[in-house]
């Protein structure tokens, strides 16, 4: 065991600065989201569907107002800033914070001309949306300061930020809910100190090393750059927040909360496809250069399998999850769990064609694309919400993924006849359709039976037993898409 560590220990300390980076960032990335997915069934035990569903909504409304607030420009923009003033980053980094407190400002002036109409367009107290323009205002900050350790390959200090808000956040909620009858508001107000405590720290470092709140130059490049970009980010952020948002209006903050919970324990297995998909991206540039379409094929459709089985497993496992993840109150989760599911599995999918789009800079088409999923949700949901209650949101959201991939699916053949000499079918399109098809069966059919556990326990046996006997044909094929980096 000791000469195992050793061994990988000096494998470690062989690694390039941005190797030993990029597996420090993602534990970082993992901890974070799998600490707040560890404490949730403490606040679901400790707080009722309704209090609850007032912590679901005001994360939903902060991630759409980030976009207003902040522009998103912590996003693409602040990497391509990083290079163009590479002279002078501190001066950038400071100036970008001035423009995010500038635009945050100005919305919440905005705000207080007509706080009424907000409050109940939000479905929020004044307390709460005040709360999030205080968190909007210095949160950025912070992630102007992580990015560029980031993009200098520093991690040491980001590690301990990380700890940090990873385990302050829910102990001090803990705290907070267990000393007052006002659980909701302590559960919100909690999280957003934690927040607002470090982003004030590298508020007045940022302001202090760069010493500029405004540059011209600066803030012009800033907002050629991500204004254009906003639909996109708009679009997306409505795509993932919508449901929860308009299933507290239309049906009640308590089957919010419940929605909100099988979102949640759903997106446990998004963790793990994002994770995938970030180290297929350069396999797939590589390939495309080499035109190597035939591994890209083959390896996709395994890559797919797992996905998929994942999916399946989380359907199957549906009763049992949400036993360990929330109270009897949430139980009624379950049956939005098929559906959301299956929509991770579309979420790994719709990105294997937008790499296609990326690697040939055309990213329009993402922001086309984005759009269309989002109305397409909104349009559904304000339908069957209304019409079948809130368990149709799950049904929406997968619906909407799915009109998402077809879009990129379109559009990635597109730029195939555009940048390819030859056209080259890059993925096995029928593969993709006849798995996808069977998904979704086993979606519907699982919903059957819930009730019947030797037959749910026979089918996650037989997937196990499956990935047991390829296991090494699996291993194989991961190690080759590694290679590939």
């Amino acid at each position: 065991m000791i000469k195992i560590l050793k061994k990988c220990l000096g494998i470690y300390e062989n690694m390039s600065a941005p190797v030993k980076s990029s597996i420090w960032f993602t534990i970082c990335s993992v901890v974070q989201k799998a600490i707040t997915l560890l404490s949730t069934p403490i606040f679901t035990r400790l707080l009722t569907t309704e209090q609850y569903g007032e912590y679901t909504v005001y994360q939903s409304w902060y991630q759409i107002l980030t976009v207003f607030a902040t522009l998103n420009l912590a996003a693409g923009v602040f990497n391509n800033g990083l290079l163009k003033y590479e002279k002078s980053r501190n001066e950038f980094t400071s100036s970008m914070q001035g423009l995010s407190t500038t635009v945050t400002g100005g919305l919440f002036l905005l705000y207080l001309c007509a706080m009424d109409f907000w409050n109940e367009l939000m479905g929020l107290s004044t307390l709460y949306v005040v709360a999030m323009f205080v968190e909007l205002l210095f949160v950025p900050a912070y992630h102007f300061w992580s990015k560029r350790e980031r993009f200098s390959y520093r991690y040491k200090k980001l590690i301990v930020t990380t700890i940090i808000i990873a385990f302050g956040s829910p102990m001090l909620a803990l705290i907070a809910v267990l000393n007052t009858t006002y659980k909701a508001e302590a559960r919100v107000l909690s999280y957003v100190l934690v927040q607002v405590g470090i982003g004030l720290v590298f508020y007045v470092y940022n302001a202090v090393r760069g010493k500029k709140f405004f540059d011209k130059e600066i803030w012009k490049f800033a907002l050629g750059f991500n204004i254009p970009l906003i639909p996109h980010y708009l679009a997306f952020s409505m795509l993932n927040q919508a449901d929860r948002i308009m299933i507290d209006k239309m049906v009640g903050t308590g089957q919010a909360a419940i929605y909100g919970v099988a979102y949640s324990v759903s997106m446990i297995m998004n963790i793990v496809t994002t994770a995938i998909n970030n180290s297929f991206i350069p396999y797939t540039y590589k390939a495309i250069r080499d035109k190597k379409f035939e591994d890209i094929r083959k390896n996709t459709n395994v890559l797919l399998l797992i996905v998929g089985a994942g999916c399946i497993l989380a359907m199957a496992f549906a009763p049992e999850i949400i036993k360990i993840f929330a109270s009897e109150s949430y139980y009624e989760a379950i049956w939005i769990m098929p559906p959301l599911a299956a929509s991770v599995y579309f979420m790994f999918l719709y990105p294997l064609f937008g790499n296609i789009e990326f690697y040939f800079e055309k990213t329009k088409f993402v922001t086309i694309a984005s759009c269309t999923g989002a109305v397409a949700n909104v349009i559904l949901n304000y339908i069957f919400i209304g019409k079948y209650g809130y368990l149709a949101a799950g049904y929406t959201t997968l619906i909407c993924y799915i009109l998402f991939s077809f879009a990129h699916y379109v559009f990635h053949k597109k730029v195939i006849r555009q940048k390819l000499e030859e056209i080259q079918q890059i993925y096995d399109i029928k593969f993709m359709l006849i798995f996808s098809g069977i998904l979704l069966l086993i979606m519907f059919g699982m919903t059957m039976i819930y009730e019947y556990i030797v037959i749910r326990y026979g089918i996650i046996a037989l997937i196990l037993f499956v990935a047991f006997v390829k296991r090494q044909v699996l291993i194989s094929k991961l190690k080759e898409i590694r290679g590939g980096r």
